[in-house]
């Protein structure tokens, strides 16, 4: 696949240049390179970041972070049974756990929940740092919700990290899921509050939270390029009217002129 020439390698992560040193120099600039697009594309095109994973995987398969990052794009396009191959492979290399959460969320879009509420009790998430275990808690409570335990979903994203009034890299997604589950428990008051905490710490728009509010609300939102788009086909179709309107003025004319002529023929 085609990599743009500013794309050098060097904007890897240090830790993953660190990993790529054990393969020969031209083999690991190909792959940091392919790493590089994964990085950048996973959100807006995923698909694409999904071929540039596979290639960094044809040649460096025994690296952690390459199994990783195919993890995650195959994650990203809902490939669940393959992610959580990356995944399992990516821990059994490095021997961390960071990728406890996500591959306990595989085991959710493969239609095991129950497998991924297990996961949340195993001694593995008391080895998470913070952010690690809120995901976890994040992916509990959402088997919980799969295995339509409304009321158990709450109370799973009941903690002191979202009592916190301090706002941390997750705290908006924690509330916006708190809020979530409330307003299908149709605790619309409590749903509206949550909401719009989870709006005051969502910074970098992660969440749809001010949409959801203004729902809440009643609010509807117009957008002004389609307001634009319809006004300029009325115009449109006036000058297609006023044009045929013409046309048929023309054609009127003609025929008056044509009658005109054989008047004076019959004359003569």
């Amino acid at each position: 696949m085609p990599i743009p020439p500013e794309v050098t390698g060097e904007e890897i992560d240090p830790d993953v240049r660190q990993e790529l040193m054990s393969l020969p120099k031209g083999l690991a600039d190909d792959v940091a390179r392919n790493l590089v697009m994964v990085a950048q594309l996973i959100d807006e095109d995923p698909e694409k970041a999904y071929g540039y994973s596979r290639v960094a995987l044809r040649l460096a398969s025994r690296v952690a972070a390459v199994r990783e990052a195919a993890g995650f794009a195959a994650y990203a396009n809902q490939k669940y049974s393959e992610a959580l191959a990356e995944f399992r492979a990516a821990r059994r290399m490095s021997g961390g756990v960071d990728l406890w959460p996500v591959m306990a969320d595989c085991e959710r879009g493969l239609g095991r929940p129950e497998r991924a509420l297990a996961m949340a009790g195993e001694p593995e998430v008391q080895k998470l740092d913070k952010a690690g275990q809120v995901e976890m808690r994040l992916v509990a409570a959402g088997a919980r919700r799969d295995m339509g335990q409304l009321e158990a979903a709450i109370v799973t994203l009941q903690s002191p990290e979202l009592a916190s009034s301090a706002h941390h890299p997750w705290t908006a997604r924690l509330r916006y899921a708190y809020a979530d589950a409330l307003l299908a428990a149709e605790r619309e008051q409590e749903a509206r509050e949550w909401f719009a905490k989870a709006l005051e710490a969502d910074k970098d728009g992660a969440t749809d939270a001010s949409d959801r509010l203004a729902e809440l609300d009643g609010v509807e939102f117009v957008d002004a390029f389609d307001d634009e788009d319809e006004s300029d086909d009325e115009t449109v179709r006036a000058d297609e009217d006023e044009a045929r309107e013409d046309e048929q003025d023309l054609v009127d004319e003609h025929d008056l002129t044509d009658e005109d002529d054989v008047e004076d023929d019959d004359e003569r």
